[in-house]
């Protein structure tokens, strides 16, 4: 009788701790993976009008709900001795007003959040770069870097600060090893991709060597280590992502963003794993893993386990107390500022600052959008009244416009735009005078100059991504893309611009009046854009001489970018505060706001796509015309 007890007591021991003996007797390892990416320090829920902290809503996103949702997987996985790892794939920064919190005696909100909430490594995305290196410095500083990197790792390893900057004795790792509670050494590295490094505004003296390079030699030296596993965190986007695990198969696990692509099912790319969780903390990425060290081989258990890849951050999840207190803390903080900045006009960041019955949106590729209509007339609006004369033409990337503004859809806030959901679509960047977003400037160009500024749009377009394409208010145009690039030279890839894809460009003179922009015009136009914009459009005539522009004063005499800026009593005047100022303009509406015009519900026709043949098509009727006459000659020769 007692070995029989024995015998059973043993069976319900091997039942309990099933996972940790399969593990040691089978030589398989179980571990979670929780990731985000391009979080953009949306510290609360978005849009802010649809959040209530009683009701719940409509809202997505806030660190209190990540928070909350890590906290349920961690305590399901503690329950089956099962690791967790969490990790960010960057672009921490950027975007609504908690953003401009660095700025500010180097607040840290993001990356202190992150230490609470237990991350294992953040890679330096681009937007880090925002406000230059010593602000990020600055910023990881306050953080509690490079002590905190216990914490938490900065992941670098093809970002390069000079030996002397302080960003260089902040604990930026090339790669590490972490060791697992169950004994499995995983190898981690964090890339900033081609595209990212592209679009990183203020580097400064940082340098950016070659992501695959950087990787095969963080792998080796990760293997040589004994990692058994190698996991890269990158902020690269999906589609390089993809040539680097074909370039560099020893990579098993790559954790993405840039792209911001919800990517609700992995990629794989022979045995590498490729995930990315969207943006803006809409989503939790959660993949759960199998190793088995005598076969080699990587198993991915979601769907065994019947889990999504992807959690909704909605208002389903619990959040968590601690994180939604620090939250408020930063909020105050913020509240504080934009009160200062606003001149009081505005004292809470969620208040309602305007009214409307729809969506301003963007987003299509090389298309016109409402949003971008919206914010150029607003930056027309703001300009004139600020220099006194009349502009001709307003001008944003789509790249520095960074969201939707969506109406409140809640019985509360039906209709409401505040302001943190105004913002979102304008407050990048930084100027001079250390306050947030970037500077409007105010030059003249001639008329040739801007028809090649129209070319540069959709040329970079074309080539690059819809980042790069530009809003206008002023002017209308056709164009076809298609005409951008008239061949690329065989095997080198490289693309020789045609400066035709614009067909037609005119400058309004009045509501419903236009005039020719004329190609070869020295006619001077009046332009404003924003700093980051004007000193990136001379840059591409280094590239394309055909397409050079040089920024002008009134009397068409070269100027230096910074005597363009537009300052209001002394200060930088800022593309936010002039859609902020735009906004409050309008006229008050039924309930009490001030309420968007309707014409900006749908675009304009301000730029229209037009399919024409592409330009190649004549170079080759000429030539099928030259070999039929050819032809026809020597036919007629032989017949005499």
């Amino acid at each position: 009788m007692f070995k029989k007890s024995t015998l059973l007591l043993i069976g319900i021991l091997i039942i309990a701790c099933g996972i940790s003996i399969a593990q040691s007797t089978d030589n398989t390892f179980r571990f979670t993976i929780l990731h985000t990416n391009d979080e953009h320090s949306h510290l609360i829920p978005h849009p802010a009008a649809d959040h209530h902290a009683e009701f719940g809503g409509s809202a997505v996103g806030g660190f209190a709900r990540l928070a909350g949702a890590i906290n349920r997987i961690r305590a399901e996985k503690q329950a089956q001795n099962e690791p967790v790892m969490i990790f960010s794939g960057g672009d921490i920064l950027g975007g609504p007003a908690f953003g401009w919190l660095p700025l500010r005696d180097g607040v840290a909100a993001e990356m202190r959040l992150f230490h609470f909430i237990g991350y294992d490594a953040i890679t330096i995305g681009n937007h880090e770069f925002d406000y230059g290196p010593d602000v990020l410095a600055g910023y990881l500083k306050a953080a509690g870097y490079p002590d905190a990197s216990k914490k938490t790792v900065i992941l670098g390893t093809n970002t390069r600060p000079p030996a002397d900057h302080p960003l260089s004795d902040l604990g930026i790792k090339n790669h590490y090893i972490k060791e697992l509670e169950n004994g499995l050494k995983i190898g981690i590295l964090g890339l900033l991709g081609e595209d990212a490094i592209n679009k990183t505004a203020e580097p400064g003296p940082v340098e950016f060597d070659d992501p695959i390079e950087s990787a095969r030699k963080a792998v080796e030296e990760l293997k040589t280590a004994g990692a058994d596993l190698i996991v890269s965190v990158n902020h690269s986007g999906v589609y390089e992502d993809r040539i680097l695990a074909r370039k560099v198969p020893e990579i098993d696990i790559i954790i993405g963003g840039h792209t911001h692509t919800p990517l609700y099912e992995p990629i794989f790319e022979e045995n590498t794993v490729i995930v990315q969780a969207g943006s803006y903390l809409r989503y939790l990425g959660r993949i759960e893993f199998e190793w088995n060290r005598d076969e080699q081989k990587l198993s991915v258990l979601n769907e065994v386990n019947d889990h999504e890849f992807l959690i909704p951050l909605d208002s389903s999840v619990e959040p968590d107390e601690e994180i939604s207190g620090m939250v408020e803390e930063y909020r105050a903080m913020l509240n504080e500022w934009v009160a200062v900045l606003t001149g009081g006009k505005v004292t809470e960041i969620t208040q309602p600052v305007a009214a409307s019955a729809f969506v301003l949106s963007g987003g299509r590729f090389q298309q016109e959008s409402t949003i971008g209509n919206y914010i150029t007339d607003a930056m027309m609006h703001a300009a004139e009244i600020s220099t006194g004369k009349h502009v001709d033409v307003a001008a944003q990337a789509n790249g520095a416009i960074r969201a939707d503004v969506i109406p409140g859809s809640e019985e509360w806030s039906e209709g409401q735009i505040t302001f943190y959901d105004l913002i979102m679509a304008s407050g990048l960047g930084s100027g001079d005078d250390g306050n947030p977003g970037y500077p409007l400037v105010s030059f003249y160009l001639t008329e040739d100059e801007m028809r090649r500024a129209l070319e540069v749009s959709v040329l970079l377009s074309e080539l690059q991504d819809n980042s790069y394409f530009l809003q206008f208010s002023g002017l209308r145009m056709a164009f076809d893309p298609n005409r951008a690039v008239l061949l690329r030279i065989p095997f080198r890839g490289t693309p020789i611009p045609t400066s035709r894809a614009v067909l037609s460009a005119e400058l309004q003179t009045g509501d419903e009046e236009f005039r020719p922009l004329k190609r070869g015009s020295e006619e001077l136009v009046h332009v404003v854009t924003d700093r980051y914009i004007a000193g990136f459009l001379p840059l591409v005539g280094d590239l394309v001489p055909n397409l050079s522009i040089q920024l002008k004063d009134k009397s068409g005499n070269p100027v230096e970018l910074d005597d363009t800026i537009i300052r209001q009593n002394g200060e930088e005047l800022k593309v936010w505060q002039a859609v902020l100022n735009y906004t409050l303009s309008h006229d008050i509406g039924v309930v009490g706001l001030p309420e968007i015009p309707a014409r900006y519900e749908t675009t304009e026709e301000r730029m229209r796509v037009v399919r024409t043949l592409p330009l190649w098509v004549w170079p080759l009727f000429v030539l099928v015309l030259i070999v039929a006459v050819i032809v026809l000659i020597i036919r007629r020769k032989r017949r005499s």
